[in-house]
């Protein structure tokens, strides 16, 4: 498939107009990228290139606020799962270009997972967890291997206070990093807070001419290197306008400060519309195999707010001062890859035969109940799922995340007498859309609410296949297993559902619910990328 920036990555804003603040300078649009995407599983993008480089993003689709470990050889990177669970699937990588996911660290829903702390000492991992929930909070969970067990959540009691980041001073002693240039001590084991929050860091401002979001500096992110620690924070909001989000930089001898300012500040900053990469931020510092340095954040892709913030790579140069620049520019372009370590297939496929639950590494419920995994289980080539509920607000949703502007996803459903059932592409409980049916009736959601209900001559299994066509969505049913189809008479348009019109950080998600009575079977879901 080619890929054009303007045409397919821009569609959504044709005809939108966008002025820069007096005092920036707008950029020239980027050369075109390739004409296709390198390809993986079910024909999804794919950063490596197979030819030395590698083309942004990193990982496709809602990997937002990425925290990266290198280990050794190994790397394990994972992100904010907001109310998807089980949560913080960790993946993991020998190049840093290919990844793979593992599994998931939280399996008890504690609230909404925001940026994580992924870190490892003294031969233990621990993951501190910033949950938006009532209070808020941040946990800490904690485990021998990086593929767990893992502990249950201890709750820090931290509720005015996000993002952390887990730092080690000179003098041994530990800490946690919050946002706003705070910080809290803590104890040796790394499992509870020892005495109070305090303030150690006015990060740099910029100009009151930009246009952004708000100051929230956020996402603190601690490395040691060269007798210098240095400290990454974002600022300017996370989404809102496209040029609001950006990376700044700070330094200090010591792990208690002074803190100096970097004089290139800031480090990297979306500055025109035209850029492939929106509200780029929320950066970490990592050493390739080949000892080179690049930065990990997070960004949206431009005109694809409905993908959530997507993870990229930039290459990282150390100056003879002891600061350091992202030198990768606006990163439409191809890169050339860290040399040295050993790539795996990366990602996973999405197409699913049920013949085990992936919950975690593929599947999440969306907010789930505390009882709800033991709703599914797969049998005989197919996932029961019990009914809950009476439409997708209030059925706890099984969802996974999808990284390309264009796909279609189909699967055959069956369901219980008085049980509805059907496809979604889910945004939250009150912004959805989709198409379900029961054994009387269609029933079409759209904007998160039920609409029409036309007839359903099929009775109570059909085969439902769902288009997502670069916002433009459509519906095909089949009667005899996919071998033929026939248009459903309701198309969607769905640009709009995304953080900037809803709130919540999150992404559109392709996904299955069952209502009401009973349960559904869902057989040979399939996935592919367009």
């Amino acid at each position: 498939m080619t890929i054009s920036r303007r045409d397919a990555m821009t569609a959504a804003l044709a005809g939108s107009a966008f002025a820069l603040g007096s005092g920036q300078t707008a950029i020239a649009a980027p050369a075109a990228i390739p004409a296709d995407w390198k390809r993986g599983f079910d024909n999804q993008r794919i950063a490596d290139l197979g030819d030395g480089r590698f083309l942004n993003p990193l990982i496709s689709g809602d990997r937002s606020d990425p925290a990266i470990l290198k280990d050794g050889a190994d790397y394990y990177m994972t992100f904010s799962t907001f109310d998807s669970y089980p949560g913080i699937t960790i993946w993991h990588s020998r190049d840093l270009i290919n990844w793979r996911p593992r599994g998931a660290a939280l399996h008890r829903n504690i609230g909404s997972v925001w940026a994580v702390s992924l870190e490892k000492h003294k031969g233990r991992y621990f993951i501190y967890i910033p949950v938006k929930a009532e209070p808020n909070s941040i946990f800490v969970i904690h485990a021998d291997t990086i593929d767990g067990p893992w502990s249950e959540p201890i709750d820090l009691k931290l509720h005015d206070h996000i993002d952390p980041c887990h730092a080690v001073g000179e003098d041994g002693s530990r800490w946690l990093f919050l946002s706003g240039g705070d910080r809290i001590r803590l104890s040796d084991d790394g499992l509870s807070t020892v005495g109070a929050v305090e303030h150690v860091y006015d990060p740099w401002r910029y100009p009151d001419t930009w246009d952004v979001e708000g100051f929230s500096p956020e996402g603190p992110k601690i490395h040691r290197h060269g007798g210098w620690f240095y400290m990454l924070t974002a600022v300017g909001g996370t989404a809102g306008p496209p040029t609001g989000h950006m990376v700044i930089a700070a330094r200090s001898r010591s792990i208690h400060g002074p803190w100096e300012q970097h004089p290139g500040n800031p480090l990297v900053r979306t500055q025109s519309l035209d850029e492939r990469w929106w509200s780029r931020g929320h950066a970490s510092l990592v050493e390739g195999p080949d000892k080179s340095w690049w930065a990990v954040y997070h960004g949206y892709e431009n005109g694809l707010w409905t993908l959530g913030r997507q993870t990229l790579l930039d290459p990282v140069e150390w100056t003879a001062d002891g600061w350091f620049r992202m030198t990768g520019g606006d990163l439409s372009q191809p890169l050339p890859k860290p040399r040295g370590g050993q790539a795996v297939p990366h990602g996973m496929a999405l197409s699913d035969d049920f013949s085990t639950l992936e919950l975690g590494a593929k599947w999440n419920f969306f907010r789930p109940a505390p009882d709800e995994a033991s709703r599914a289980r797969v049998e005989k080539g197919a996932l029961v799922l019990k009914g809950r509920g009476s439409a997708p607000v209030d059925s706890f949703p099984l969802l996974l995340i999808a990284g390309d502007p264009a796909y279609e996803f189909q699967c055959d459903i069956e369901i219980a007498p008085g049980g509805t059932a059907g496809m979604l592409l889910f945004y939250d409980d009150k912004l959805y859309c989709g198409l379900g049916f029961d054994e009387k009736r269609f029933v079409t959601h759209q904007y998160g609410i039920e609409r029409g209900r036309p007839a359903n001559p099929h009775g109570r299994r059909l085969t439902m296949k769902v288009t997502n066509r670069h916002h433009i969505i459509s519906y095909h049913l089949s009667a005899d297993g996919g071998r033929t189809w026939n248009r459903f008479d309701r198309g969607m348009e769905v640009s709009g559902y995304h953080h900037n019109v809803r709130g919540g950080f999150l992404m559109l998600r392709p996904g299955l619910y069952a209502a009401g009575p009973g349960e559904a079977r869902f057989r040979d879901f399939r996935f592919r990328a367009l």
